[in-house]
């Protein structure tokens, strides 16, 4: 229950709330009250119906996508054989500098999509029959029929939210986007700013998919609309892995910021570029880190280490047992900070001197267990 008192409170504080179903659709969001910007909305309107300045600002959107995208597939082929549609979605990402009209831009962030889902779709074990979220038929809103496209849909509504909070708080008019153009209630700028920040959403769930930490038990289908939807013991879970997600810190400007301060950020900074007060909108930075530690040349050293190896770089035998258990698994796991560093130098052929004391490192390599 949540009373009167403690929403007037909340927006009183300039803090949103926002209602999501099950299925992920956004019920309602109660807002701050919105400022009012007459000079913004005039600059919006101008630089909507100049094809031009549009052009510059939905290829902004797509350019920060393609890039997060981009991100995930080099994620991605650290344990999975996605090489070629890298390849693939590169050149196609290339065309983007060429594109003459809003509508080229779609057709390269179209195309450049199919090519993602389907690295994306190697990762999804069969079992969970992941077809795709294809351009065409890119599972009409709240509508899936599996799993993954279910978190996928929950965690894109969960963007959803702040993403409308930072256009309502910075005064932007959400119902004139310049790379979507839909009916004015389905908000084409906040499709506009969801595109650069999808990959909060894509890596949360490949992390969960990786970690086995769910399976169609945790899912169920509606009586009366047959939709899939989440069941609350892996939904408040999950939501509290998107709060993680989102509240992750990173540099931008000398500040540390959190993902969901830096997509208030970039709304304020579009309106300082709508109304003149900065000549350059960009989205690419900052550039997040997607590092992960069970990469796949780490797995092939780790699964080739000989006993002798292990001993001079100073790794127990019981730890390179643990090591070589979970080197072989598919799921992602974790190394004590100790023994990657002695294994991190032989990756990269630097000579090194290894004399740490090894007695806790066997109890220290474990399964992934923060995602499950």
């Amino acid at each position: 229950m949540v009373t009167f008192e403690a929403l007037r409170w909340l927006t009183h504080h300039n803090l949103s709330v926002s209602m999501l179903d099950y299925d992920g659709s956004l019920i309602s969001t109660i807002m701050p009250p919105q400022p009012i910007r007459g000079d913004l909305r005039k600059a919006q309107v101008e630089a909507y119906l100049d094809m031009k300045r549009r052009l510059v600002i939905a290829r902004t959107f797509i350019e920060a996508k393609l890039e997060r995208s981009g991100q995930i597939l080099d994620w991605l082929k650290e344990s999975h054989d996605v090489d070629k549609e890298i390849r693939r979605f590169k050149k196609e990402a290339n065309n983007l500098t060429e594109t003459k009209t809003v509508d080229h831009v779609r057709g390269v962030e179209g195309r450049a999509a199919e090519i993602y889902w389907q690295a994306f779709q190697k990762a999804v074990p069969l079992k969970l029959e992941f077809k795709t979220r294809s351009t065409r038929a890119r599972n009409r809103q709240y509508n899936a029929s599996d799993p993954v496209n279910a978190l996928l849909n929950y965690g894109y509504a969960f963007l959803q939210s702040y993403v409308r909070r930072g256009i309502n708080m910075t005064g932007l008019d959400s119902s004139l986007g310049f790379l979507h153009e839909d009916k004015p209630a389905a908000s084409p700028l906040v499709y506009d700013f969801e595109e650069p920040f999808r990959w909060l959403v894509d890596l949360t769930v490949l992390r969960l998919i990786e970690a086995g930490a769910f399976t169609r038990n945790d899912f169920y289908f509606t009586a009366e609309d047959y939709r899939l939807r989440i069941k609350p013991p892996l939904l408040d879970r999950y939501a509290g892995l998107l709060r993680q997600q989102f509240n992750a810190g990173v540099v931008y400007g000398g500040d540390r910021l959190q993902w969901d301060t830096v997509i208030l950020r970039k709304s304020q900074e579009l309106a300082r570029f709508l109304v003149g007060r900065t000549n350059r909108f960009e989205l690419t930075a900052p550039r997040p880190a997607l590092d992960r530690e069970d990469s796949r040349a780490l797995r092939d050293k780790i699964r080739s280490l000989t006993s002798s190896e292990a001993k001079k770089l100073g790794i127990g035998k019981s730890t390179l047992h643990y090591l070589r258990i979970n080197a072989k698994k598919n799921r992602p796991f974790k190394i004590y900070a100790k023994v990657r560093n002695k294994i991190e130098p032989v990756l990269e052929a630097s000579p090194a001197n290894f004399n740490d004391d090894d007695s806790t490192c066997a109890r220290s390599v474990h399964a992934f267990s923060n995602w499950s």
